[in-house]
């Protein structure tokens, strides 16, 4: 079994963007990950406005119109909100 390590201090976000089908967040350093939309079923379901209404958190992003907080730890390990069900 192998261990993902972290470095906490380089996972904060500068931008997230939503495409029809993906999930990209740019971290500050200039990395991308952009992982499938259907993982999160509630932003999936979101409209464009809600999507594009988020808050950049220390560890993860948060959107208040729909209740929903994603980490950027659980993005770069793959973890979707359905397995996490």
């Amino acid at each position: 079994m192998s261990t993902l390590e972290i470095d906490v201090g380089d996972l904060r976000a500068r931008s997230v963007e939503c495409t029809t089908t993906e999930l990209i967040v740019t971290l500050r350093d200039g990395r991308r990950i952009a992982t499938p939309l259907a993982w999160y079923p509630r932003l999936d379901q979101a409209s464009p406005a809600q999507r594009a209404n988020y808050e950049i958190m220390p560890m993860g992003i948060h959107w208040p119109e729909i209740d929903e907080d994603l980490s950027i730890a659980g993005m770069l390990q793959g973890k979707s909100a359905i397995s996490a069900r």
